[in-house]
């Protein structure tokens, strides 16, 4: 029994619903011991005890942001107001906050508490921001020492019973903290793993706020996560597994070559056949003959996936390259990306990828014209009153169309039964300027009986895909210091230094600009696939038989 003395009417009636509140719930201040004098309790529970800052981060598009989670503590009525520009899932965090202190047998403040996430301008997005908050708390009411978080960010949100749950972007959020010189970056347990893929900053993997406070404390000793070194992780595990092996397609020869150079240089392809002729099967097959990833392409791809919180569980580091292949009902945000609080769309998501768009046609034309910007500069960006976001967007695009309507345009076997007025408009939903910004044109034909029933296997993609991998490293050789990394990503200047012509090659473009019509732009392309096919032949120069195979990629007919 606590007897309370010396003290007002409502200090006293206050005293005692705090005594009285904690003594249900066993919830004793780590720095106070029962029983305890009234004075002990007035002080405590009147005066206030300090402000207390913790460092978070937000992540605006794929950059970070320090935020500083500002928590008063101080004289007034039990409140707890929440302040910064924050979003409907941040403002919620009080209750978990509350509930998750109290469940962790700690504290929770009872007079006034404001809380502020600086800077006030930048929207605040998303749960992370629950255990700064709950640090920032634990500090003000004296259960922390203030100094116990300098020089770190902390990242989390937090369960009612006060477990630490994973939360988006820990991948580019610790290289944020690297940069911006944190030495120690606290995450959820679930993340640790993504964030130690960061060197030069200490990662704490983060359980429960139990577990945290009781480390900071110094009772329990802090997980700290082992960074994960990059360089020792073998190549093998950056090469993709084919979904179709090479050697399981029939015939095709002609299709298999073409998505082989494809492959070497990084150049878009556009796949015209009729239904059933294999279309979708090489496309599928593509992945299996891409060269493997390098390090910092893997450490590109993982921090878009962390952004779109796509990352697999059990996967911290993307190892393969990605293969993307939205429906054509898919929307003009989701492919580009975008909404309230922007994402990464599909062409963003296959960055240092494939994207393949099945039956071209069928997706709006709104949705393929806003490629064509992307596959030219390799980003996308994204512009909102607030402000511009950035996504990269140096993907792959493989397509595929049938000739018509009805798809049997062209057959030798099966009639078409599309008019010419049909056929015309079925074809013109690809413009002009989007089939310019495609290197290689390609008619998948009809496999006859022989070619089906042939049981003699193929060439594997691994033969294929160690052809290509040396076509790669001719090009990552020639791009050294630069941030090209493959023929398809040359500009006008690296056209003129690495695509010189000879005399022959000269006299072969000037006719084929006549009877094609090139554009400037496809007269560039069709020089960056014949700089490719040499490459995959071992020349130095372009010669006359580099150049006609790139030119037969060419549509023969133009809108």
């Amino acid at each position: 029994m606590v007897r309370i003395k010396n003290a007002p009417g409502d200090g006293m009636r206050q005293c005692a619903g705090v005594l009285r509140d904690h003594y249900r719930s066993s919830l004793v201040p780590p720095h106070l011991t029962y029983p305890l004098s009234a004075p002990d309790w007035m002080f405590y529970h009147q005066q206030g005890l300090m402000l207390a800052k913790v460092h978070s981060c937000a992540i605006v598009g794929l950059d970070g942001y320090v935020v500083e989670v500002e928590v008063d503590s101080s004289r007034g009525l039990a409140s707890f107001t929440l302040v910064g520009l924050p979003d409907a899932a941040v403002k919620e965090s009080s209750e978990r906050v509350r509930a998750a202190i109290r469940n962790s047998g700690l504290f929770f403040p009872t007079n006034r508490v404001t809380v502020n996430l600086a800077p006030a301008d930048l929207k605040k997005i998303g749960p992370s921001y629950d255990l700064p908050i709950a640090l920032g708390l634990l500090m003000a009411s004296d259960q922390l020492d203030p100094g116990c978080l300098d020089g770190a960010m902390v990242l989390g949100e937090l369960a009612l019973d006060g477990a630490v749950r994973h939360v988006r972007g820990v991948l580019p959020a610790a290289a944020f903290a690297r940069e911006q010189g944190f030495r120690r970056i606290f995450v959820p347990a679930a993340d640790a793993s993504e964030a130690a893929l960061v060197n030069g900053i200490e990662v704490i993997a983060v359980e429960s706020l139990e577990q945290l406070v009781a480390g900071l404390k110094g009772f329990a000793p802090l997980k700290v996560a082992d960074p994960i070194a990059l360089a020792d992780l073998p190549r093998s595990q950056f090469v993709v597994e084919p979904m179709v092996d090479f050697a399981e397609i029939k015939g095709q020869e002609v299709a298999k070559r073409a998505l082989e150079i494809a492959a070497a240089g990084g150049h878009n392809v556009l796949m015209v056949g009729s239904p059933g002729a294999g279309k979708t099967l090489l496309a599928r097959a593509l992945p299996g003959i891409l060269p493997a990833l390098t390090l910092e392409e893997a450490l590109d791809i993982t921090r878009i996936y962390s952004v779109a919180d796509m990352l697999p569980p059990d996967t911290p580091l993307i190892q393969q390259r990605p293969f993307r292949a939205p429906h054509h009902t898919i929307s003009h945000a989701g492919m580009i990306g975008g909404g309230k609080f922007p994402r990464p769309g599909e062409v963003s998501l296959a960055h240092r990828g494939v994207l393949f768009l099945d039956e071209l046609p069928e997706f709006d034309a709104r949705t393929l014209e806003v490629l064509r910007q992307p596959m030219e500069d390799k980003v996308v960006t994204i512009s909102r009153v607030s402000g511009s976001l950035s996504f990269p967007a140096r993907f792959q695009l493989v397509a595929a169309m049938n000739p018509c309507k009805c798809g049997w345009y062209g057959d030798p076997v099966r009639p078409c039964t599309c008019t010419p007025a049909q056929i015309s408009a079925y074809q013109k939903k690809i413009s002009g300027p989007l089939l310019d910004r495609i290197d290689i044109h390609l008619e998948v034909a009809r496999l006859n009986f022989d070619k089906l029933s042939d049981m003699r296997p193929g060439e594997p993609s691994a033969a294929v895909r160690a052809r290509v991998q040396a076509a790669r490293d001719r090009q990552l050789r020639r791009f050294a210091g630069t941030p090209l990394t493959c023929n398809a990503e040359m500009g006008v200047a690296e056209v003129r230094r690495y695509c010189e012509l000879d005399e022959a090659g000269r006299s072969l473009m000037r006719s084929a600009m006549t009877q094609l019509q090139l554009s400037a732009r496809a007269f560039h392309r069709v020089l960056k696939l014949a700089r490719t096919i040499a490459d995959l032949a071992g020349s130095e120069r372009i010669a006359t038989v580099h150049l006609a195979e790139a030119l037969q990629y060419r549509p023969r007919r133009r809108e």
